[in-house]
Protein backbone atom coordinates (compact mmCIF):
# COMPACT_ATOMS: atom_id res chain seq x y z
CA UNK A 1 0.00 0.00 0.00
CA UNK A 2 1.58 3.40 -0.81
CA UNK A 3 1.23 6.62 0.81
CA UNK A 4 -2.61 7.89 0.88
CA UNK A 5 -2.71 11.83 0.69
CA UNK A 6 -6.47 12.22 -0.45
CA UNK A 7 -8.78 15.59 0.05
CA UNK A 8 -11.20 14.83 2.79
CA UNK A 9 -14.57 16.66 2.31
CA UNK A 10 -14.60 20.08 4.25
CA UNK A 11 -17.53 21.48 5.53
CA UNK A 12 -19.65 24.03 3.24
CA UNK A 13 -18.67 27.06 5.68
CA UNK A 14 -14.97 26.37 5.58
CA UNK A 15 -13.04 29.22 3.96
CA UNK A 16 -11.55 29.14 0.47
CA UNK A 17 -8.56 30.91 1.54
CA UNK A 18 -7.47 28.16 4.25
CA UNK A 19 -4.22 27.41 4.00
CA UNK A 20 -2.96 24.12 2.52
CA UNK A 21 -1.73 21.37 4.81
CA UNK A 22 1.63 20.43 5.74
CA UNK A 23 3.36 17.70 3.61
CA UNK A 24 4.15 14.50 6.11
CA UNK A 25 6.12 11.49 6.02
CA UNK A 26 4.97 8.79 7.97
CA UNK A 27 7.04 6.43 9.62
CA UNK A 28 7.59 3.30 9.54
CA UNK A 29 7.20 4.56 5.62
CA UNK A 30 4.87 2.79 3.37
CA UNK A 31 5.63 -0.62 2.29
CA UNK A 32 8.59 -1.13 5.11
CA UNK A 33 8.72 -5.30 5.46
CA UNK A 34 10.06 -5.10 9.15
CA UNK A 35 9.02 -2.75 11.25
CA UNK A 36 9.05 -3.70 15.45
CA UNK A 37 6.13 -4.42 17.56
CA UNK A 38 7.07 -1.81 19.66
CA UNK A 39 7.19 0.58 16.72
CA UNK A 40 5.69 3.75 16.87
CA UNK A 41 4.11 5.68 14.26
CA UNK A 42 5.91 9.09 13.20
CA UNK A 43 4.30 12.06 11.42
CA UNK A 44 6.82 14.33 10.69
CA UNK A 45 5.93 17.88 8.95
CA UNK A 46 3.00 18.90 11.10
CA UNK A 47 2.45 19.77 14.48
CA UNK A 48 0.27 17.26 16.70
CA UNK A 49 -2.36 20.07 16.56
CA UNK A 50 -2.87 19.38 13.06
CA UNK A 51 -3.12 16.03 13.21
CA UNK A 52 -6.60 14.55 13.57
CA UNK A 53 -8.67 11.07 13.62
CA UNK A 54 -5.52 8.81 13.70
CA UNK A 55 -6.29 5.08 13.46
CA UNK A 56 -3.92 2.21 13.59
CA UNK A 57 -5.43 -1.49 12.75
CA UNK A 58 -3.19 -4.44 13.14
CA UNK A 59 -4.34 -7.31 10.85
CA UNK A 60 -4.26 -9.72 13.55
CA UNK A 61 -4.02 -7.39 16.94
CA UNK A 62 -6.82 -5.03 15.59
CA UNK A 63 -7.33 -1.55 16.48
CA UNK A 64 -4.73 0.57 18.73
CA UNK A 65 -5.00 3.03 20.93
CA UNK A 66 -2.54 5.44 22.30
CA UNK A 67 -1.08 9.06 22.77
CA UNK A 68 0.24 11.43 20.76
CA UNK A 69 3.34 13.46 21.96
CA UNK A 70 4.85 16.46 19.87
CA UNK A 71 8.46 17.00 18.84
CA UNK A 72 10.95 19.72 20.41
CA UNK A 73 12.94 20.56 17.27
CA UNK A 74 10.96 19.97 14.28
CA UNK A 75 7.03 19.95 13.41
CA UNK A 76 5.63 16.59 14.04
CA UNK A 77 4.52 13.70 16.95
CA UNK A 78 4.76 10.59 17.15
CA UNK A 79 1.79 8.23 18.03
CA UNK A 80 2.77 6.02 20.84
CA UNK A 81 0.31 2.92 20.37
CA UNK A 82 -0.82 1.52 24.34
CA UNK A 83 0.11 -1.89 23.45
CA UNK A 84 2.39 -3.29 20.92
CA UNK A 85 1.71 -5.41 17.72
CA UNK A 86 2.01 -8.77 16.54
CA UNK A 87 5.06 -10.37 14.55
CA UNK A 88 3.58 -10.83 10.92
CA UNK A 89 1.16 -8.98 10.72
CA UNK A 90 -0.46 -6.06 8.63
CA UNK A 91 -0.69 -2.35 10.05
CA UNK A 92 -2.55 0.00 8.41
CA UNK A 93 -2.78 3.33 9.00
CA UNK A 94 -4.72 6.72 8.17
CA UNK A 95 -4.82 10.36 9.58
CA UNK A 96 -6.24 13.34 8.47
CA UNK A 97 -3.88 16.85 8.09
CA UNK A 98 -4.80 20.18 8.59
CA UNK A 99 -8.17 22.11 8.58
CA UNK A 100 -10.73 23.15 6.61
CA UNK A 101 -10.76 23.37 3.20
CA UNK A 102 -7.12 22.37 3.07
CA UNK A 103 -7.95 19.09 5.49
CA UNK A 104 -5.84 15.46 3.56
CA UNK A 105 -6.05 11.92 4.41
CA UNK A 106 -2.86 10.26 4.74
CA UNK A 107 -1.60 6.76 6.00
CA UNK A 108 0.44 4.52 5.28
CA UNK A 109 1.01 0.21 5.46
CA UNK A 110 3.49 -1.48 6.96
CA UNK A 111 4.76 -5.20 8.08
CA UNK A 112 5.59 -6.12 11.64
CA UNK A 113 9.13 -8.45 11.59
CA UNK A 114 9.76 -11.72 13.66
CA UNK A 115 12.26 -10.65 15.40
CA UNK A 116 15.28 -12.91 16.30
CA UNK A 117 17.49 -12.49 19.23
CA UNK A 118 21.31 -12.50 18.98
CA UNK A 119 23.27 -14.33 21.49
CA UNK A 120 25.82 -13.08 23.94
CA UNK A 121 29.70 -13.14 22.68
CA UNK A 122 31.66 -13.94 25.51
CA UNK A 123 34.10 -11.52 26.68
CA UNK A 124 37.43 -11.25 24.63
CA UNK A 125 40.67 -13.08 26.70
CA UNK A 126 43.08 -9.86 26.59
CA UNK A 127 46.72 -10.67 26.70
CA UNK A 128 48.96 -9.57 29.08
CA UNK A 129 50.05 -5.66 28.10
CA UNK A 130 53.57 -4.89 27.73
CA UNK A 131 54.77 -2.11 30.05
CA UNK A 132 56.21 -0.27 26.85
CA UNK A 133 52.67 0.00 25.16
CA UNK A 134 50.66 1.28 27.60
CA UNK A 135 50.93 4.42 29.78
CA UNK A 136 50.81 4.99 33.52
CA UNK A 137 50.53 8.44 35.66
CA UNK A 138 51.41 8.73 39.41
CA UNK A 139 48.60 11.33 39.63
CA UNK A 140 45.42 8.98 37.76
CA UNK A 141 46.72 5.56 38.70
CA UNK A 142 43.47 4.81 37.15
CA UNK A 143 44.24 5.31 33.43
CA UNK A 144 45.71 3.10 31.41
CA UNK A 145 45.54 3.62 27.97
CA UNK A 146 47.82 2.35 25.22
CA UNK A 147 50.82 4.64 24.24
CA UNK A 148 50.83 6.37 20.87
CA UNK A 149 53.78 6.58 18.56
CA UNK A 150 53.82 9.79 16.69
CA UNK A 151 56.20 9.13 13.69
CA UNK A 152 56.06 12.04 11.37
CA UNK A 153 55.17 15.10 13.26
CA UNK A 154 52.29 17.11 12.31
CA UNK A 155 53.24 20.77 11.22
CA UNK A 156 49.81 22.17 11.29
CA UNK A 157 48.89 23.34 14.68
CA UNK A 158 45.39 25.21 13.62
CA UNK A 159 43.75 21.92 12.43
CA UNK A 160 43.47 20.90 16.68
CA UNK A 161 43.79 17.97 18.21
CA UNK A 162 43.27 14.22 17.25
CA UNK A 163 40.18 12.25 18.28
CA UNK A 164 40.02 8.50 18.64
CA UNK A 165 38.89 5.46 20.63
CA UNK A 166 41.22 2.88 21.72
CA UNK A 167 40.27 -0.31 21.52
CA UNK A 168 41.13 -4.48 20.92
CA UNK A 169 44.87 -3.85 21.55
CA UNK A 170 47.34 -2.75 25.12
CA UNK A 171 45.97 -0.83 27.83
CA UNK A 172 42.61 0.36 28.24
CA UNK A 173 39.94 0.93 26.05
CA UNK A 174 37.90 3.74 25.59
CA UNK A 175 37.75 7.47 24.10
CA UNK A 176 40.80 9.88 23.85
CA UNK A 177 41.62 13.02 22.93
CA UNK A 178 45.44 13.74 22.08
CA UNK A 179 47.65 16.24 20.73
CA UNK A 180 49.51 16.58 17.90
CA UNK A 181 52.86 15.29 19.53
CA UNK A 182 50.86 12.54 20.82
CA UNK A 183 50.59 13.47 24.29
CA UNK A 184 47.48 12.21 26.00
CA UNK A 185 44.77 15.29 26.46
CA UNK A 186 41.75 13.88 27.88
CA UNK A 187 40.34 9.61 28.40
CA UNK A 188 37.68 8.30 29.60
CA UNK A 189 38.07 4.40 29.96
CA UNK A 190 35.54 1.15 29.82
CA UNK A 191 34.38 -1.61 31.62
CA UNK A 192 36.34 -4.86 29.89
CA UNK A 193 33.47 -5.99 27.27
CA UNK A 194 32.13 -2.41 26.48
CA UNK A 195 33.12 -0.48 22.92
CA UNK A 196 33.62 3.14 22.37
CA UNK A 197 33.15 4.37 18.59
CA UNK A 198 33.29 7.96 16.91
CA UNK A 199 34.23 10.52 18.99
CA UNK A 200 34.53 13.64 17.73
CA UNK A 201 33.43 17.32 18.68
CA UNK A 202 29.83 18.14 17.01
CA UNK A 203 27.67 21.38 17.96
CA UNK A 204 24.51 20.56 19.61
CA UNK A 205 22.51 23.66 20.50
CA UNK A 206 24.74 26.08 19.08
CA UNK A 207 27.73 25.08 21.24
CA UNK A 208 30.71 22.24 21.25
CA UNK A 209 29.97 19.06 22.44
CA UNK A 210 31.65 15.80 22.52
CA UNK A 211 30.17 12.82 21.32
CA UNK A 212 30.20 8.51 20.63
CA UNK A 213 28.89 5.72 20.87
CA UNK A 214 29.22 3.25 23.71
CA UNK A 215 28.01 -0.05 24.07
CA UNK A 216 28.79 -3.98 22.81
CA UNK A 217 29.89 -5.37 19.70
CA UNK A 218 28.04 -8.51 18.82
CA UNK A 219 28.41 -10.15 14.99
CA UNK A 220 30.03 -6.96 13.85
CA UNK A 221 27.68 -4.23 14.85
CA UNK A 222 26.97 -2.21 18.24
CA UNK A 223 24.03 -2.32 20.52
CA UNK A 224 24.42 0.13 22.70
CA UNK A 225 23.82 4.24 23.35
CA UNK A 226 24.84 7.69 22.16
CA UNK A 227 26.54 9.93 24.12
CA UNK A 228 26.66 14.21 24.05
CA UNK A 229 28.85 15.57 26.81
CA UNK A 230 29.67 19.26 27.03
CA UNK A 231 33.38 20.91 27.27
CA UNK A 232 33.25 20.64 30.97
CA UNK A 233 33.10 16.97 30.12
CA UNK A 234 29.21 16.52 31.76
CA UNK A 235 26.98 14.59 30.33
CA UNK A 236 24.37 16.74 28.29
CA UNK A 237 22.02 14.05 26.68
CA UNK A 238 22.31 10.22 26.13
CA UNK A 239 20.21 9.44 22.54
CA UNK A 240 18.72 5.81 22.73
CA UNK A 241 17.27 4.37 19.30
CA UNK A 242 13.43 3.97 19.27
CA UNK A 243 11.14 1.54 18.67
CA UNK A 244 12.40 -1.48 20.45
CA UNK A 245 15.98 -1.01 18.66
CA UNK A 246 19.60 -0.57 20.18
CA UNK A 247 22.34 2.23 18.44
CA UNK A 248 24.49 0.34 16.22
CA UNK A 249 28.58 1.54 16.60
CA UNK A 250 28.52 3.44 13.05
CA UNK A 251 26.90 6.50 12.96
CA UNK A 252 25.68 8.94 15.28
CA UNK A 253 25.58 12.77 13.69
CA UNK A 254 23.82 15.50 15.04
CA UNK A 255 21.95 18.13 13.18
CA UNK A 256 21.36 21.45 12.98
CA UNK A 257 18.09 21.26 14.59
CA UNK A 258 18.59 19.36 17.51
CA UNK A 259 17.67 16.02 16.36
CA UNK A 260 20.59 12.79 15.92
CA UNK A 261 20.72 10.17 13.14
CA UNK A 262 21.73 7.31 13.88
CA UNK A 263 22.51 3.44 12.82
CA UNK A 264 20.95 0.49 13.97
CA UNK A 265 20.74 -2.88 13.44
CA UNK A 266 17.63 -4.94 13.32
CA UNK A 267 18.11 -8.94 13.42
CA UNK A 268 14.68 -11.06 11.93
CA UNK A 269 13.92 -14.10 10.84
CA UNK A 270 13.77 -13.61 7.10
CA UNK A 271 13.65 -16.49 3.86
CA UNK A 272 16.93 -16.02 1.71
CA UNK A 273 15.97 -18.54 -0.59
CA UNK A 274 16.01 -15.75 -2.96
CA UNK A 275 19.50 -15.79 -3.00
CA UNK A 276 20.16 -19.59 -2.86
CA UNK A 277 20.03 -19.30 1.21
CA UNK A 278 17.63 -21.33 3.78
CA UNK A 279 13.91 -20.11 3.34
CA UNK A 280 14.23 -19.86 7.51
CA UNK A 281 17.53 -17.65 7.66
CA UNK A 282 18.46 -15.00 10.14
CA UNK A 283 19.11 -11.45 8.31
CA UNK A 284 20.50 -8.53 9.80
CA UNK A 285 18.48 -5.53 8.26
CA UNK A 286 19.95 -2.26 8.73
CA UNK A 287 17.86 0.67 10.08
CA UNK A 288 18.29 4.77 9.87
CA UNK A 289 16.50 6.74 12.27
CA UNK A 290 15.68 10.52 13.20
CA UNK A 291 16.21 11.25 17.39
CA UNK A 292 14.27 13.85 18.62
CA UNK A 293 17.18 14.49 20.98
CA UNK A 294 15.26 16.48 23.78
CA UNK A 295 12.11 13.78 23.72
CA UNK A 296 13.69 10.71 22.10
CA UNK A 297 10.84 10.10 19.79
CA UNK A 298 11.91 8.07 16.44
CA UNK A 299 10.98 11.10 13.71
CA UNK A 300 11.75 9.33 10.83
CA UNK A 301 12.60 5.83 10.15
CA UNK A 302 13.98 3.83 6.73
CA UNK A 303 14.88 0.08 6.52
CA UNK A 304 17.22 -0.81 3.85
CA UNK A 305 15.49 -4.29 3.12
CA UNK A 306 12.24 -2.18 2.14
CA UNK A 307 14.41 -0.22 -0.74
CA UNK A 308 17.48 -2.43 -1.19
CA UNK A 309 17.43 -6.26 -2.35
CA UNK A 310 19.19 -8.94 -1.26
CA UNK A 311 20.65 -9.37 -4.47
CA UNK A 312 22.84 -6.11 -4.57
CA UNK A 313 25.01 -7.90 -1.34
CA UNK A 314 28.45 -9.08 -2.28
CA UNK A 315 28.44 -10.78 1.18
CA UNK A 316 28.55 -14.75 0.95
CA UNK A 317 25.46 -16.33 2.38
CA UNK A 318 25.62 -17.78 5.17
CA UNK A 319 24.18 -21.81 5.36
CA UNK A 320 25.10 -22.86 9.03
CA UNK A 321 22.07 -22.50 11.06
CA UNK A 322 22.38 -19.72 13.38
CA UNK A 323 24.17 -17.96 11.05
CA UNK A 324 22.93 -13.89 10.70
CA UNK A 325 23.13 -12.47 7.04
CA UNK A 326 24.72 -9.19 6.95
CA UNK A 327 23.45 -7.75 3.39
CA UNK A 328 23.73 -4.65 3.48
CA UNK A 329 26.06 -3.15 6.55
CA UNK A 330 25.36 0.52 6.85
CA UNK A 331 28.35 2.78 8.01
CA UNK A 332 27.50 6.35 7.46
CA UNK A 333 24.74 8.80 7.59
CA UNK A 334 25.53 12.13 6.69
CA UNK A 335 22.24 14.54 6.17
CA UNK A 336 22.08 17.25 2.87
CA UNK A 337 20.69 20.74 2.50
CA UNK A 338 17.56 19.37 1.17
CA UNK A 339 16.46 17.13 3.72
CA UNK A 340 18.01 13.97 1.76
CA UNK A 341 20.50 11.23 3.74
CA UNK A 342 23.75 10.25 1.90
CA UNK A 343 24.30 6.86 3.86
CA UNK A 344 26.89 4.55 2.92
CA UNK A 345 26.87 0.52 2.70
CA UNK A 346 30.12 -1.44 2.98
CA UNK A 347 28.79 -5.22 1.69
CA UNK A 348 26.88 -4.06 -1.17
CA UNK A 349 29.75 -1.59 -2.55
CA UNK A 350 28.16 1.94 -2.81
CA UNK A 351 26.87 4.83 -1.35
CA UNK A 352 22.78 5.61 -2.01
CA UNK A 353 21.45 9.09 -1.57
CA UNK A 354 17.96 8.63 -0.36
CA UNK A 355 14.75 10.64 0.42
CA UNK A 356 13.50 11.51 3.59
CA UNK A 357 9.97 12.09 1.93
CA UNK A 358 9.62 8.75 1.06
CA UNK A 359 12.67 6.78 1.78
CA UNK A 360 13.11 6.04 -2.08
CA UNK A 361 16.50 5.96 -3.94
CA UNK A 362 17.42 9.49 -5.35
CA UNK A 363 20.70 7.66 -6.65
CA UNK A 364 23.17 5.19 -6.13
CA UNK A 365 27.08 4.81 -6.72
CA UNK A 366 29.28 2.14 -7.22
CA UNK A 367 27.55 -1.38 -6.46
CA UNK A 368 25.20 -3.08 -8.45
CA UNK A 369 22.87 -0.95 -11.06
CA UNK A 370 24.93 1.96 -10.03
CA UNK A 371 23.04 5.41 -11.46
CA UNK A 372 26.87 6.70 -12.93
CA UNK A 373 29.21 5.14 -14.81
CA UNK A 374 32.50 4.41 -13.06
CA UNK A 375 35.90 5.50 -14.49
CA UNK A 376 38.99 4.11 -14.19
CA UNK A 377 40.21 3.56 -10.65
CA UNK A 378 36.47 4.42 -9.16
CA UNK A 379 35.42 0.94 -8.32
CA UNK A 380 35.40 0.61 -4.18
CA UNK A 381 34.87 -2.34 -2.35
CA UNK A 382 34.04 -2.91 1.63
CA UNK A 383 33.95 0.74 1.97
CA UNK A 384 33.55 3.01 4.93
CA UNK A 385 32.19 6.91 5.48
CA UNK A 386 30.58 8.09 2.77
CA UNK A 387 30.26 11.62 2.55
CA UNK A 388 29.30 14.46 -0.31
CA UNK A 389 31.47 17.46 -0.16
CA UNK A 390 30.64 21.11 -0.66
CA UNK A 391 31.83 21.27 -4.13
CA UNK A 392 29.82 18.31 -4.75
CA UNK A 393 31.90 15.32 -4.96
CA UNK A 394 32.00 12.43 -2.97
CA UNK A 395 34.96 11.16 -0.38
CA UNK A 396 35.40 7.53 0.26
CA UNK A 397 37.60 5.08 2.70
CA UNK A 398 37.98 2.15 0.24
CA UNK A 399 39.18 -0.67 2.97
CA UNK A 400 39.62 -3.13 -0.35
CA UNK A 401 38.72 -6.04 2.59
CA UNK A 402 37.40 -8.41 3.69
CA UNK A 403 38.10 -10.88 1.81
CA UNK A 404 40.57 -8.71 -0.05
CA UNK A 405 39.87 -7.06 -3.37
CA UNK A 406 42.87 -4.73 -3.78
CA UNK A 407 46.21 -4.94 -2.13
CA UNK A 408 45.90 -1.61 -0.50
CA UNK A 409 42.95 0.87 1.44
CA UNK A 410 42.95 4.41 -0.11
CA UNK A 411 41.27 7.34 0.62
CA UNK A 412 39.32 8.43 -2.72
CA UNK A 413 37.04 11.72 -3.63
CA UNK A 414 35.59 11.10 -6.68
CA UNK A 415 33.57 13.86 -8.85
CA UNK A 416 30.34 13.27 -9.63
CA UNK A 417 28.59 14.83 -13.06
CA UNK A 418 25.00 14.73 -12.62
CA UNK A 419 24.52 15.68 -16.10
CA UNK A 420 26.71 12.98 -17.57
CA UNK A 421 25.89 10.19 -14.80
CA UNK A 422 29.46 10.06 -14.67
CA UNK A 423 32.17 9.26 -11.41
CA UNK A 424 35.77 10.01 -11.52
CA UNK A 425 38.48 9.53 -10.05
CA UNK A 426 39.75 13.03 -8.23
CA UNK A 427 42.10 12.26 -5.71
CA UNK A 428 43.67 8.84 -3.95
CA UNK A 429 45.94 8.75 -0.77
CA UNK A 430 47.35 5.35 0.10
CA UNK A 431 50.42 4.94 3.13
CA UNK A 432 53.34 6.04 1.61
CA UNK A 433 55.68 4.25 4.10
CA UNK A 434 53.60 0.99 4.84
CA UNK A 435 51.01 -1.43 2.84
CA UNK A 436 47.86 -0.58 4.68
CA UNK A 437 44.98 -2.96 3.77
CA UNK A 438 42.68 -2.49 6.63
CA UNK A 439 39.74 -5.55 7.47
CA UNK A 440 37.34 -3.05 8.24
CA UNK A 441 36.50 0.88 9.92
CA UNK A 442 38.34 3.79 8.39
CA UNK A 443 37.45 7.39 7.21
CA UNK A 444 38.77 10.02 5.55
CA UNK A 445 38.11 14.03 6.90
CA UNK A 446 38.89 16.79 4.78
CA UNK A 447 40.43 19.53 6.36
CA UNK A 448 40.88 23.14 5.35
CA UNK A 449 42.93 24.07 2.86
CA UNK A 450 42.47 21.11 1.21
CA UNK A 451 44.20 19.01 3.44
CA UNK A 452 42.98 15.47 4.81
CA UNK A 453 43.05 13.03 7.87
CA UNK A 454 42.56 10.06 7.41
CA UNK A 455 41.96 6.85 10.09
CA UNK A 456 42.74 3.96 8.93
CA UNK A 457 40.58 1.55 11.03
CA UNK A 458 41.26 -1.80 12.27
CA UNK A 459 45.09 -1.27 12.38
CA UNK A 460 45.35 1.91 14.15
CA UNK A 461 47.12 4.26 12.24
CA UNK A 462 45.84 7.66 11.40
CA UNK A 463 47.54 10.34 8.90
CA UNK A 464 47.26 13.65 7.59
CA UNK A 465 48.07 14.78 4.34
CA UNK A 466 49.02 17.77 2.41
CA UNK A 467 47.19 19.86 -0.72
CA UNK A 468 49.50 17.86 -2.53
CA UNK A 469 49.21 14.59 -1.07
CA UNK A 470 52.53 14.65 0.77
CA UNK A 471 52.21 12.65 4.23
CA UNK A 472 52.58 15.51 6.88
CA UNK A 473 51.24 13.73 10.21
CA UNK A 474 51.39 9.81 10.93
CA UNK A 475 50.46 8.41 14.35
CA UNK A 476 49.44 4.55 15.41
CA UNK A 477 48.69 2.48 18.23
CA UNK A 478 50.48 -0.75 19.25
CA UNK A 479 50.30 -3.68 17.58
CA UNK A 480 46.49 -5.18 17.72
CA UNK A 481 45.40 -1.54 18.63
CA UNK A 482 42.47 0.08 16.57
CA UNK A 483 40.29 3.13 16.32
CA UNK A 484 36.88 2.83 14.32
CA UNK A 485 37.12 6.66 13.34
CA UNK A 486 39.95 9.29 13.45
CA UNK A 487 39.32 12.59 13.34
CA UNK A 488 41.60 15.79 13.79
CA UNK A 489 39.27 19.26 15.52
CA UNK A 490 40.02 22.03 17.40
CA UNK A 491 38.78 21.54 20.87
CA UNK A 492 38.61 23.83 23.61
CA UNK A 493 37.84 22.51 27.47
CA UNK A 494 38.04 22.91 30.89
CA UNK A 495 36.73 19.91 33.18
CA UNK A 496 34.05 20.78 35.83
CA UNK A 497 36.34 18.37 37.89
CA UNK A 498 39.28 19.82 39.99
CA UNK A 499 43.17 19.16 38.54
CA UNK A 500 44.76 15.72 40.44
CA UNK A 501 48.04 15.71 42.23
CA UNK A 502 50.38 12.93 44.09
CA UNK A 503 53.33 13.71 46.02
CA UNK A 504 56.24 12.03 47.08
CA UNK A 505 59.69 12.57 48.81
CA UNK A 506 62.57 13.91 46.94
CA UNK A 507 66.27 13.83 46.93
CA UNK A 508 67.53 15.61 49.41
CA UNK A 509 65.26 18.40 50.90
CA UNK A 510 63.31 18.38 48.65
CA UNK A 511 59.36 17.09 47.14
CA UNK A 512 58.30 15.39 43.94
CA UNK A 513 54.96 16.68 42.62
CA UNK A 514 52.89 14.79 39.95
CA UNK A 515 49.82 17.04 38.87
CA UNK A 516 47.48 16.36 35.62
CA UNK A 517 44.25 17.40 34.86
CA UNK A 518 42.28 15.04 32.70
CA UNK A 519 40.98 16.78 29.80
CA UNK A 520 41.94 20.58 30.24
CA UNK A 521 43.43 21.75 27.20
CA UNK A 522 44.28 25.17 28.08
CA UNK A 523 46.70 24.71 31.01
CA UNK A 524 50.58 26.80 30.26
CA UNK A 525 51.66 26.21 33.90
CA UNK A 526 51.47 24.19 37.46
CA UNK A 527 52.14 26.96 40.30
CA UNK A 528 52.80 24.57 43.33
CA UNK A 529 51.79 25.27 47.23
CA UNK A 530 53.27 23.73 50.05
CA UNK A 531 52.64 24.31 54.51
CA UNK A 532 52.51 22.20 57.31
CA UNK A 533 48.36 22.33 57.36
CA UNK A 534 46.04 22.20 54.33
CA UNK A 535 44.79 25.25 55.65
CA UNK A 536 48.30 27.20 55.67
CA UNK A 537 50.03 26.96 52.03
CA UNK A 538 52.43 28.73 50.58
CA UNK A 539 53.61 29.02 46.80
CA UNK A 540 56.67 27.20 46.61
CA UNK A 541 57.37 26.79 42.62
CA UNK A 542 55.87 27.35 39.40
CA UNK A 543 56.97 25.11 36.17
CA UNK A 544 55.55 24.92 32.50
CA UNK A 545 53.09 22.11 31.46
CA UNK A 546 54.90 19.10 30.15
CA UNK A 547 52.77 16.58 28.77
CA UNK A 548 49.19 14.99 30.43
CA UNK A 549 51.44 15.06 33.45
CA UNK A 550 54.00 17.15 34.68
CA UNK A 551 56.68 16.31 37.53
CA UNK A 552 58.35 18.91 39.40
CA UNK A 553 60.68 19.17 42.43
CA UNK A 554 60.21 21.92 45.23
CA UNK A 555 62.73 22.56 48.09
CA UNK A 556 61.08 21.65 51.35
CA UNK A 557 60.17 18.43 53.17
CA UNK A 558 56.82 20.25 54.08
CA UNK A 559 53.89 17.87 54.97
CA UNK A 560 50.82 19.39 52.48
CA UNK A 561 50.81 20.04 48.68
CA UNK A 562 48.52 21.52 46.54
CA UNK A 563 48.57 22.93 42.51
CA UNK A 564 47.26 25.83 40.82
CA UNK A 565 46.13 25.07 36.73
CA UNK A 566 47.39 28.19 35.22
CA UNK A 567 46.17 29.77 31.48
CA UNK A 568 48.90 31.64 28.85
CA UNK A 569 48.14 34.64 30.68
CA UNK A 570 48.69 33.58 34.33
CA UNK A 571 45.29 32.89 34.84
CA UNK A 572 43.87 30.78 37.14
CA UNK A 573 42.15 27.81 35.71
CA UNK A 574 41.35 25.60 38.65
CA UNK A 575 42.94 24.39 42.18
CA UNK A 576 43.65 20.94 43.78
CA UNK A 577 42.68 20.29 47.19
CA UNK A 578 45.47 19.54 49.33
CA UNK A 579 47.22 16.41 49.61
CA UNK A 580 49.18 14.65 51.87
CA UNK A 581 53.24 13.90 50.98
Amino acid sequence: MGLVDEAVAAPAAASATTAPAPAVTISPLPGTPDATPSTQISFLGAPASALHGITVVGSRSGAHSGRLAGYVTEAGASFLPSRGFDEGEQVTVTAVVGSGASRRRIGTSFTIAHLYSLPSEPLPKRAVDSPTDVQSFHSRHDLSPPVVDVTVPATNSSAGDIFITSATGPGQDGPMILEQNGALVWFKPVPTGVNTTDLRVQQYEGKPVLTWWEGQIIDGHGRGDDYIYNSAYEPVATVHAGNGLQADLHEFNLTPQGTALISAYEPIHWSLSPVGGPSDGLLNDCVVQEIDVRTGLVMFEWHALGHIPLSYSYAPVPHLTGAVYDYFHLNSIQPQADGDLLIGARNTWAAYMISTTNGGLVWRLGGKRSSFTLGPGVRFAWEHDAELLPEGNVSIFDDEASPPESNQSRAIVLALNQTEHTATLARQLVHPGRRILTQSQGNAQPLPEDEEFVGWGEVGYASEFSTAGALSFDMHLPPGGSSYRAYRIPWSATPVHAPSVVASAGAGATSVVYASWNGATGVAAWRVFAGRSPKALTAVGQFPRAGFETEMTVPGTLHYLAVQALGPEGQVLGSSGAVER
